[in-house]
């Protein structure tokens, strides 16, 4: 029975990488293609979201049968606590993927109001976040996610600086209205896609130590 169980859940926490890896891959596109207005590219994206559905339902099915037929106790049992929640931040992330690659559909037709830097740098530090919290959860090295609420505080000036520069862009030229308040949002996107990392990288913590902590 041991062994059995080690398989399931091996199997299990290779799903949640994988779905790990597809969120963050649906976010790192999305952006790609704002920054490039490629409609092929956010069309691409769209057509993922099936498949991270199918993993969250998939990932939530293989957890709770484990749960039910091996009723797994304290560290086994957090890390199964930890794989339910983790997924359900997955599932937001990759959306906000699919979320910005619908703004890169709307707006491709026009060209940016200015050079896009800032949101692609947002979300390279945001898949940074999420890469090293499923690193993580995998070794349970925590010293990944040490770091982690600094980043996330910078992810916090980024939004405001995104925002505080489109207000100037619009009030100088209200035909920019439109573009900046996208640009604006997929900012906002961004960075709650950092207080998701953030929230998987405490119950990874909760998962490896026993003990809750903030990180954020």
């Amino acid at each position: 029975m041991p062994e059995k169980f080690d398989t399931e859940m091996k199997t299990l926490n290779r799903m949640v990488m994988e779905m790990g890896a597809l969120a963050m891959n649906m976010l790192l596109d999305s952006v790609r293609s704002l920054k490039d207005r490629d409609v092929e590219l956010a069309d691409e994206v769209l057509e993922r979201k099936d498949k991270l559905y199918s993993y969250d339902q998939g990932i939530e099915e293989k957890a709770l049968k484990i749960l039910t037929l091996y009723q797994p106790m304290a560290r086994d049992l957090r890390e199964l606590a930890c794989v339910l929640k983790m997924i359900t931040y997955m599932t937001r992330i990759g959306r906000y993927g699919y979320d910005i690659a619908k703004v890169t559909k709307g707006i491709a037709p026009e060209p940016h109001v200015k050079k896009l830097i800032d949101i692609p740098n947002m979300a390279s530090l945001t898949a940074s976040m999420i890469d090293d919290v499923l690193k993580a959860n995998e070794t349970g090295d925590l010293s990944l996610i040490e770091n982690l609420a600094e980043r996330d505080d910078f992810l916090d000036k980024e939004r405001y600086s995104i925002f505080r520069e489109c207000l100037t862009y619009m009030m100088e030229d209200p035909r920019t209205i439109t573009r900046c308040m996208h640009y604006v949002m997929v900012a906002r996107y961004l960075e709650r896609c950092g207080d998701h990392a953030c929230k998987m990288a405490e119950k990874v913590h909760y998962k490896v130590t026993g003990k809750h902590v903030e990180i954020s």
